[in-house]
């Protein structure tokens, strides 16, 4: 078996289902500054593409996602976790959801100009909008291409909603954007938090921001008056979920507002990947890890149907959602998502929105 590789998820550049046969520094509480200072890299290293989008706005039409719209500014994200739903996604791109998901990440280089001409249409309506649903906006090369910050300042021009999750600490450079709109009713941030554990961390989730800088970052967005949430996802038997309890109220201690979680998903390629991680990492776990998961998921690594892919069904989900439902009862958290005004939308052209549809 291949050994871990320092800063990396995955170690396995494996193929895809349909093979036919450098970025930037920022303090995210890990101690990467001083490495870069050190001359330390990651190997192997990362490749920005380009790609100029033709639409940057996806809808949802899924009951079990609480908004309408995303935008997603990457595609394939540097943070590396190994148990990222959205890896296969770069098999469409011929690309190894493996090692490529996390050193090869696509760029949406136009993405401002596309999704100001999406608010622009004649017919727009807003909807709840989500940024980073699947892959980090705010992943290591964020700091330099600044890709996200312009969506947001396009979003403010139009007075337009939207909510983000992120795992990074990045966030806080944008508060002059967000704590404004969010002051108006239009911008809300959902932090995620899998862990406490640092060692867990690093080898989970190897490039996002330390737990503790996490908590740092729900700091600083609640004492700017940003509505904040935790997402204390994916909940891992036996590897994470001991620690539902603690998160939460780690969570609502440093500012957070509401909460939600997800159970584990493996679809496609992520479960033979983050079940080559859990050899590595914790092969003493790993067999009541997936037998756990399985059984929460009608005895399969995966179960995509709406209304259980996101909770589970059986006896263990069942609990684990009690044991959620009653720790945010007892902390004072929300579980509902945080409603946004969009009544105040207007074009970027200047001409109201509803006005453009009567």
């Amino acid at each position: 078996m291949l050994a871990p590789v320092k800063g990396r998820g995955t170690v396995w550049a494996m193929e895809h289902r349909f093979a036919g046969q450098s970025s930037e520094v920022l303090d995210d509480g890990w101690g990467t500054l001083q490495q870069a200072a050190e001359g330390e890299a990651l190997a192997p290293a990362t490749r920005v593409l380009d790609e100029s989008v033709r639409s940057i706005l996806t809808g949802n039409d899924s009951p079990d996602i609480g908004f309408d719209l995303s935008i997603n500014p990457y595609r394939g994200c540097e943070h590396g976790c190994s148990y990222c739903f959205a890896r296969p996604t770069h098999s469409y791109l011929n690309l190894s959801p493996g090692l490529d998901f996390e050193t090869r990440i696509i760029a949406k280089v136009n993405a401002a100009e596309r999704l100001r001409e999406a608010l622009s249409a004649r017919g727009y309506s807003p909807g709840h909008l989500n940024i980073g649903s699947a892959t980090d906006a705010y992943q290591p090369v964020e700091r330099r291409l600044r890709i996200t910050r312009a969506i947001l300042e396009v979003l403010q021009e139009a007075r337009h909603p939207f909510s983000l999750v992120t795992k990074s600490s990045l966030v806080e450079r944008d508060l002059d954007i967000i704590a404004p709109m969010a002051a108006q009713g239009l911008a809300a941030v959902y932090v995620s938090l899998t862990t406490l554990d640092g060692p867990l961390a690093r080898s989970l989730e190897p490039r996002a921001a330390a737990p503790q800088r996490r908590l740092r970052t729900i700091e600083a967005l609640a004492r700017a008056g940003v509505p904040v949430g935790v997402s204390v996802s994916p909940v891992i038997p036996f590897l994470n979920e001991p620690e539902l309890e603690q998160l939460l109220a780690a969570a609502r201690q440093a500012g957070a507002s509401r909460a939600f979680s997800i159970v584990l998903r493996l679809p496609w390629e992520v479960s033979p990947l983050f079940q080559q991680w859990l050899q590595q990492h914790v092969p003493d776990k790993a067999e009541r890890i997936m037998a756990r998961l399985r059984e929460m998921r009608g005895g399969r690594d995966n179960d995509a149907r709406f209304g259980t892919r996101m909770t589970g069904q059986g006896v263990w989900a069942d609990l684990l959602r009690q044991r959620f439902v009653k720790a945010c009862a007892r902390l004072g958290l929300g579980r509902q998502r945080i409603e946004l005004d969009l009544a105040q939308f207007r074009s970027p052209s200047g001409v109201p929105g509803q006005a453009q549809l009567f």
